[in-house]
Formats: structure tokens, sequence, C-alpha cells
């Protein structure tokens, strides 16, 4: 008569780290790069957690870093 709820298994692609992978190269990450940086913001502006982008902790703290120093000068 009760039916469980039942979460909704969708696929989705295995995250993995962009830099790790040797997809970007680590000098990438420069807070001159916009193009690269935008691509870790929400649309409102906000970094992207590594659990979402699927960043290594050592390139997450890399990236934010840079996001933050981009602000700064005005480039985001």
């Amino acid at each position: 008569l009760l039916k469980k709820k039942t979460r909704k298994s969708g696929f989705s692609a295995a995250k993995r780290c962009r830099f790790t992978s040797g997809e970007l190269p680590e000098s990438a990450i420069d807070y001159k790069n916009i193009d690269l940086l935008k691509s870790f913001l929400t649309e409102r502006g906000k970094i992207l957690p590594s659990r979402i982008s699927g960043n290594a902790a050592y390139y997450q703290r890399k990236l934010s870093r840079e996001i933050r120093k981009a602000r700064t000068m005005a480039l985001l």
C-alpha cells in the first residue's frame, strides 16, 4: 500500500580533477586567465566547491586564491 521513497539514481560522469589528469596544465591557473577561472564560478559569481567541480584539494585551493586575486584586480 505504501511505497518507499526512492532516490533518483541518475547517471553522472565520474568527477576527475582536470589538472591532475593532464587535461589542463597547472600553469593555466593564473589570475589573468579569466576564461578558465569563469568556468569554476556559478552564475552569481560564487566559487564552485571541489565536490562539484571534481578538483583535487591542492588545485582547488590554488584556484580559489587566483579567483580572489582576479576579483581584487576587478577582472571578474
